[in-house]
């Protein structure tokens, strides 16, 4: 039988993979921005079925989140393996910046964060050179930019791994491939034959996003580029490609030494909207000329691709459709918003009960930057999953009895306060169920000086609702959204439709794509009430 490689081989919001081998087996990590845990960490032994292991982070091990425009947090890492360590470099907007952290098993426990503080810039990346001397490289405002100033560029230093600090002054390696290119970022270096080699992200994450490549006889450089480069992008195929921000990638041998690659690339729904956010895909890669070539026969991403012969076929079982919330803990695929300084859940008697918190998902914007004042307000009552498909239909039935200004039910959220809240109220002595719209309105993105923002609220439409007891569904079909509610899973009564467009990453920058999840909320008011949920299906 022939198996293939299926893109993206991790659907959904998991963006910027790095990928190490450990003789057969294969660990892969992405970032997870505001979400906790932080940085979930999947393991494979064919390329094809993926299990996540862990979470890298956790209250634990000292992670810190601010939930805020869901564009903040940990983005970017690396993952590599040395002498027995597994080692994860990474930036946490929400804290003190670059940090590493390490274990011996990739299921963890992972070590507290060891910051660097003389580390400067993002991306910053670790690569382990044959002789044993590690070094380290980054992003920072290092390269002339022919006018008398400095522009972004990759740098690189000697690193001391046992101490966790620098060995050597930074030395400026490469600006990128084009004169004056945009967001020259995500740097790895691999010593493969007689070259080293610099791979790079390159022109922002959207559109214009890509990979390209240098080579140098020595860690430190000079380094030459491919005169090839862009070596991976599908910005010439246009807005309306199937796939589109193709980038950031991280290269990965195979036991029979053959090549593959892992980047970040979006699907476009409905030609026009990227909801998923950017994805994991993947691609062989074939060496000609000491240069590499993705995807070789087409040069673009394809669909699919022939599985590795090399590799033992393993599959994984699959996540139930329905969590009927049996367990004790939340499944890995389920995700907070901030690093929760107080219970916000509790699972007990097969329910999942989540306290009216006075945090609500929709708070004011904040601009966002490495900080040490770190608050422990800044998270919500709010259990998720991510959008993983165009077609997505999510059913809960929760038990709920609203007070004041409380709410609770089914929430879809985008970044920058883009959301849809299909939720029950007590309004005018009357409860509700409503659909609600926010969104906001800015004109810098949070992590520029200066950046503010407003967010609207619209209730799209309601109805009456007099019982304890109610199903909320949404149905997704690319952009058009569908919310429901009712007694019975039968006999569901359509509430209204509305518009994915309207939340879509287009309007709000694409780092982060869709969660879909439960929710309970005071809105600013201090309650002991909750929601509790008996089951949440995705289907």
């Amino acid at each position: 039988m022939k198996h293939t490689l299926k893109n993206p081989i991790i659907p959904g919001f998991y963006p910027d993979p790095s990928i190490c081998r450990v003789g057969n087996d294969f660990y892969l990590v992405c970032s997870s921005f505001e979400l906790h845990p932080g940085i979930p960490l999947f393991h494979s032994r064919d390329l094809a079925h993926w299990e996540q292991l862990c979470y890298v982070m956790n209250r634990e091990n000292g992670f810190h989140a601010e939930k805020n425009c869901y564009n903040g947090g940990v983005m970017a890492p690396t993952i590599r393996y040395h002498n027995g360590t597994f080692y994860i470099i990474n930036a946490n907007f929400s804290d003190r910046g670059n940090f590493i952290t390490t274990a011996t098993n990739p299921a963890g426990p992972w070590s507290e964060p060891h910051w660097l503080e003389d580390v400067p810039g993002i991306d910053a990346s670790i690569f382990f050179d044959d002789d044993g001397q590690c070094y380290i490289m980054g992003t920072a405002n290092i390269w002339p930019d022919g006018k008398g100033g400095m522009r972004q560029g990759i740098w690189a230093a000697p690193y001391d791994i046992q101490h966790f600090k620098l060995a050597g002054e930074p030395v400026a390696l490469w600006g990128g491939a084009l004169a004056g290119a945009a967001s020259p970022e995500s740097p790895h270096i691999y010593h493969i034959g007689d070259y080293y080699y610099l791979l790079i992200a390159e022109g922002g994450t959207e559109q214009f996003h890509s990979a390209t490549i240098a080579r140098s006889k020595h860690p430190l450089g000079p380094y030459e580029g491919n005169p090839s480069n862009p070596i991976l992008t599908h910005r010439h195929m246009g807005y309306t490609a199937p796939i589109q921000n193709v980038g950031h990638a991280d290269l990965i041998d195979l036991p029979d030494g053959s090549w593959y690659a892992v980047f970040l690339g979006s699907r476009l729904i409905d030609g026009v909207s990227k909801n998923l956010g950017r994805e994991t895909f993947i691609c062989p890669v074939k060496w000609e000329r000491d240069w590499p070539l993705f995807t070789p026969d087409t040069g673009k991403v394809e669909a699919e691709y022939d599985a590795p012969a090399c590799l033992t076929w393993t599959e994984f079982a699959p996540e139930p459709v329905r969590d009927d919330f049996d367990s004790d803990k939340l499944a890995l695929s389920w995700t907070l918003w901030g690093t929760p300084y107080e219970k916000v859940y509790d699972i007990a008697d097969s329910r999942l009960t989540l306290r009216c918190l006075s945090q609500s998902l929709a708070e004011p914007l904040r601009g966002m930057g490495f900080h040490d004042a770190k608050s422990e307000d800044h998270y919500v009552s709010f259990v998720a999953k991510r959008r993983l498909q165009p077609d997505t239909t999510v059913t809960c039935q929760m038990s709920f009895v609203p007070h004041a200004q409380e709410s609770a039910g089914l929430a879809i959220v985008q970044a920058m306060n883009h959301q849809y809240h299909l939720q029950v109220v007590q309004q005018d002595g009357q409860r509700k169920v409503q659909l609600v719209r926010y969104h906001a309105a800015f004109d810098l993105q949070p992590y520029f000086p200066g950046f503010t923002s407003e967010t609207m609220r619209e209730v799209l439409a309601e109805a009456d609702w007099n019982s304890d007891s109610i199903l909320l569904q949404l149905e997704l079909h690319g952009n058009d959204y569908t919310f429901r509610f009712g007694a019975e899973e039968n006999a569901m009564t359509e509430l209204a439709k509305a518009s994915g467009f309207a939340i879509n990453p287009e309007k709000v920058g694409c780092m982060t794509g869709e969660v879909i999840g439960l929710f309970a909320t005071g809105n600013g008011t201090e309650s002991d009430n909750t929601a509790s949920f008996d089951w949440a299906e995705y289907q």
